[in-house]
């Protein structure tokens, strides 16, 4: 614990450069202006909190969202210094939200952290520039100090607006929507991060409040807000259970928490029956999500390990190849969390840590904790050994397989499936590939799309669900062979993005329960095996309608209910059609006789509700759904890869009670169910 007489005073603020290129170039800054870049702001904030809690100082973090959209965070840190700053003749509250790379960060041991998740940050200024307004309150030395900004820009000095005995400080910003793609902030997200923040800092609360009372209206009971709280005093070891909360376990959850040097490694992993690893990493409570030095000094040691302990017990003989790192990260969950003074991250986003340092110390720490485990837990090592050499054995049929579905290819002329009707062009990043469910709608994608830049290769059934199933036995699945060799990227230690043929994969299929399930299939397959194409954005879903609305020669199609409902009150047809009519039967009355026959209208409308693509004639299935001048199309991204995985692991997994559970609890929510 820190000492809490420690000071924190103007002299540990430190000035490094201005403020204004921020409002020029903010993409440099927070990363990106879309719904992401927006969120970034309230990570700052927060961010700003979470290292009081880090230093010692700071119990409790409330985030709110208020009723006009502006977002408050509150800390009971030590509070922002006010006092007068030397270097800029400011106090330093102005200071810290007037000049970017100022604060109490920068200057080593003498500073106000040692510890901080913001050094690389741009902290609280940025979020200032970025916003039409600001207010701090700072609760310091039995006073509240207050200071409103505007567009950055402080209306006046810092002012003592009351007394308290607390400490703390509060922050409310307003987005400027000049700046941002969107203001509307989602509660899912921001309760994810904070979820994430409190295991990493055991022992303080993450509060979480949404006053939107309109934007809930009708979705919340009267008067009830959407509130979280959070407190995790088990930390990265709770969050490891939270990972695995659907999976079947094998063992207890290793934990192991060491001080070398300067730096603190805190590290949880459990083995479970699945197939694929999930190793999440942070460093000073920054989630670095392209890893670095700490993850690759964590996979040598536990390959090393895991040999080690292997061979001193006789579990691999002399003959017997050693485990691959690929073996023994086969169904871990792991928690890496890593704390030191200086860290050096790649990018302004900090996806990836640099320091060298951590992977020697992260090496030796884990090595002999994990080591100490193993010998202290002799049927756990027992189970987790045997799931590695399991593993072992599963990768060489892999391999095995996985050279076959490759060597046939390359010996089948242009290494293609039958099915697949290719495009004319050879760059792949004007080329699109289309999945198509069943040979019906295939044949309809074939004459209508364009030849020149778009292939179709239709499916014939649902595919295998690659989340229950290993390589070897998921490469011996026809359909999927298929996928691999059209694609052309390869698959596991062979995958190469820049092998990729096309640029845009389409995944169509009908708009039904079928269609959903084989779409769910499709996306697992990519998510699990492809996940690079899904990181780089090629992966894509169609929009076929859902109905095709005529009158006379006039001829609308509707994406939606909604669209439906705008098309029919724009013909003018009297109150909603509650019931789906048969194909080609005429509903609805217009306004009158005489409306009809001034505008040339038929007084009869007809809806045609279809059931699958099959139904669609080419001519129609390229005009509103393959058309790039007029189609919609979803891109596929992971915001949330942990969310991803436990719902993949959900929805496709063995285990039945979550998904029964998700399915009662979304059931209300399916407008269209067909049997």
């Amino acid at each position: 614990m820190p000492d809490k007489k420690q000071s924190y005073t103007a002299d540990q603020i430190q000035v490094l450069e201005g403020l204004d290129p921020v409002r020029k170039r903010p993409g440099m800054y927070i990363g990106t202006t879309d719904v992401r870049g927006l969120h970034h702001l309230i990570w700052e904030v927060v961010d700003n909190s979470i290292d009081e809690a880090m230093a010692g100082y700071a119990t409790q973090i409330l985030t709110i969202i208020n009723e006009d959209g502006s977002v408050t965070v509150h800390d009971n840190g030590r509070g922002i210094p006010v006092d007068k700053h030397k270097q800029t003749g400011l106090s330093a509250l102005e200071t810290v939200l007037t000049s970017l790379h100022s604060g109490g960060k920068f200057g080593g041991e003498d500073s106000g952290y040692k510890v901080s998740g913001g050094l690389h940050g741009v902290g609280v200024s940025v979020v200032n520039a970025l916003s039409v307004k600001l207010k701090v309150e700072v609760r310091k030395d039995g006073h509240i100090y207050s200071q409103d900004y505007v567009n950055g820009k402080p209306l006046a000095d810092v002012k003592v607006i009351g007394d308290t005995l607390s400490t703390g400080t509060s922050v409310t910003f307003w987005p400027d929507p000049k700046v941002f793609e969107t203001i509307v902030f989602d509660a899912p997200t921001v309760v994810t991060r904070l979820r994430q923040q409190a295991y990493l800092t055991k022992g303080v609360t993450m509060s979480f409040e949404d006053h939107r009372v309109s934007f809930y209206e009708g979705k919340l009971p009267k008067g009830q807000t959407y509130k979280y709280r959070f407190l995790f005093e088990g930390g990265i070891r709770s969050y490891v259970k939270h990972l695995d909360q659907n999976k079947e376990a094998i063992g207890k959850i290793v934990y192991l928490e060491k001080q070398e040097g300067n730096v603190n490694v805190e590290i949880a992993m459990q083995y479970n029956q699945t197939y694929n690893e999930n190793i999440v990493t942070f460093a000073n409570n920054i989630h670095t999500t392209d890893g670095g030095m700490h993850l690759t000094g964590f996979k040598s040691a536990l390959t090393r390990t895991v040999n080690a302990y292997a061979r001193a017990k006789g579990y691999l003989k002399e003959k017997d190849e050693n485990v691959t790192n690929e073996d023994v990260r086969e169904g871990l969950t792991c928690v890496i969390s890593v704390k030191l003074p200086e860290p050096q991250f790649e990018g302004q986003t900090k996806g990836k840590l640099g320091n060298p340092e951590v992977r020697t110390i992260v090496e030796s720490v884990f090595n002999e904790k994990f080591t100490e485990f193993l010998e202290e837990n002799p049927n756990d090592a027992k189970n987790v050994v045997g799931k590695c050499m399991l593993a072992a054995r599963a990768r060489m049929a892999s391999r095995a397989a996985r050279d076959t579905v490759l060597r046939k290819g390359a010996l089948e002329g242009a290494a293609l499936p039958g099915k697949l009707a290719d495009c004319s062009s050879q760059d792949p990043a004007e080329s699109e590939l289309y999945i198509v469910e069943g040979d019906s709608a295939g044949g309809s994608a074939k004459q209508g799309r364009d030849r020149y830049f778009q292939a179709i290769l239709p499916l014939r059934g649902k595919i295998l669900n690659v989340e229950q199933a290993r390589l070897d036995k998921m490469l011996a699945n026809n359909e999927i062979k298929n996928l691999i060799i059209a694609n052309g990227t390869g698959i596991g230690e062979t995958f190469d993005i820049t092998k990729a043929r096309y640029h845009r994969i389409v995944i169509m299929t009908d708009a039904d329960v079928d269609g959903a399930h084989i779409r769910t299939l499709l996306l697992t397959f990519f998510y699990r095996y492809l996940r690079p194409l899904v990181d780089a954005g090629y992966i894509y879903i169609a929009q076929p309608p859902l109905y095709k609305i005529g009158r006379g020669k006039e001829t609308h199609y509707a994406y939606t209910d909604e669209d439906k409902a705008a098309i029919l009150q724009k013909m003018g047809i009297k109150g909603q059609v509650q019931e789906e009519p048969e194909e080609g039967e005429e509903v609805g009355e217009p306004e009158g006789e005489e409306v009809a026959e001034k505008k040339g209208k038929s007084a009869k409308v007809s809806i045609q509700r279809y059931k699958g693509l099959g139904e669609m004639n080419p001519e129609q299935l390229w005009e509103t759904t393959m058309d790039p001048a007029r189609r919609t199309m979803m891109k596929v991204s992971i915001e949330d890869a942990e969310a991803a995985d436990a719902m993949f692991d959900c929805l496709m997994g063995p285990e039945v009670p979550p998904r029964r559970k998700f399915i009662q609890t979304h059931a209300k929510k399916v407008k269209n169910l067909d049997i």
